[in-house]
């Protein structure tokens, strides 16, 4: 079985290559993404293996089914860059639902603690041998509100994570988990009462800017966000109105709604083109990271083996849990 590998980083090549090998697998890596100007590259492969910021649409969708390619695997949870209805019928498309819930919780968490600490205020400071607190005031998260907007596994495990702090917890997802012990509210009342709010939950239609305008001004003042999930649940423009007004006290992001342009490169010696983006990092109450936050050991082998398992699926005939529909997982 022959796999073309799209946006192959450097880190992902040894857990793929082993279990690939193992499985009966052979994995070929391409570190352009895919899209509709690359998708000849996988001329004459079984399947593609893809990440977050590759473009699986019906004009690639079809390039692929004409070039006999019969499976897409992604390598992670959200399958939002993937058009389902089109795919139904010329490709099936798996997943990766939970590689590890823990590194996205904990990742979630390391950026709340720095920002609402100033940790990386001070780090830089004491690089200059600037030992001064001023400007480094934070704020215990014990006895604070945190919303949490979805409830799968990475959700519940940031949610364990802010009992352990102390926190009081209010939660919503169009589908709530039963019998979790969550205190689900609806949307609206979590934006008014919450100090903090995390997002965990897929990007959709109805998720699309969850974050705007009108929400926003329905959030408390000096509310802090955690978006580990998409960019694209939080208007990037409505954001900085925010955070310009004070109303938004502080962003960490680890996602951006149009990262995938800038994530995964080093542009540091290039002229940035997104003014948003640029504004909002040089916020000081804004945290930017680079859609790391699944970046651990544990995450990447467990990515690996379950891609593959599902790849050997697929080929072998079997059912596979992890297989995509029209209405989602299966």
């Amino acid at each position: 079985m022959k796999i073309a590998f799209f946006d192959a980083k450097p880190y992902d090549i040894p857990a793929f290559t082993k279990y690939g090998k193992a499985a009966g697998i052979g994995f070929k890596f391409y570190e352009t993404k895919l899209n509709e100007d690359t998708v000849a590259l996988a001329q004459g492969a079984d399947g593609v293996c893809v990440f977050v910021n590759d473009t699986v649409n019906a004009m690639v969708i079809d390039r692929l089914a004409s070039g006999g390619v019969k499976f897409v695997a992604l390598r992670c949870a959200g399958y939002n860059n993937v058009d389902l209805d089109y795919a139904a019928g010329n490709v099936r498309v798996v997943r990766v639902p939970a590689y590890s819930p823990y590194a996205v919780a904990e990742h979630a968490m390391a950026l709340l603690l720095t920002s609402v600490r100033r940790i990386h205020k001070a780090y830089n400071r004491t690089k200059d041998f600037n030992f001064s607190l001023s400007g480094l005031t934070g704020f215990d998260l014990h006895g604070k509100t945190v919303g949490v907007v979805g409830t799968g596994r990475i959700g519940r495990v940031f949610i364990d994570i802010c009992r352990g702090f102390g926190m009081k917890v209010l939660a919503y997802d169009k589908f709530p988990a039963k019998d979790a012990g969550i205190d689900y509210v609806p949307l609206d009342e979590l934006f008014g009462e919450s100090d903090v709010i995390s997002f965990h939950c897929p990007l959709t239609e109805e998720t699309f800017h969850l974050v705007n305008r009108e929400t926003v001004k329905r959030m408390k003042k000096g509310v802090i966000l955690v978006n580990t999930s998409r960019g694209a649940l939080i208007d990037s423009e409505a954001l900085l109105e925010g955070i310009k007004e004070r109303h938004i006290g502080a962003a960490c992001l680890d996602v951006y709604e149009e990262e995938g342009d800038v994530f995964f490169r080093d542009l540091s010696g290039h002229i940035f083109d997104d003014d948003t983006l640029a504004r909002l990092i040089t916020m000081p109450n804004v945290l930017v990271t680079s859609h790391q936050a699944f970046l651990t050991e544990e995450a990447l082998d467990n990515i690996a083996a379950t891609t593959v398992e599902n790849l050997a699926a697929l080929r072998d005939g079997k059912p596979c849990a992890n297989e995509l529909t029209k209405q989602g997982q299966r």
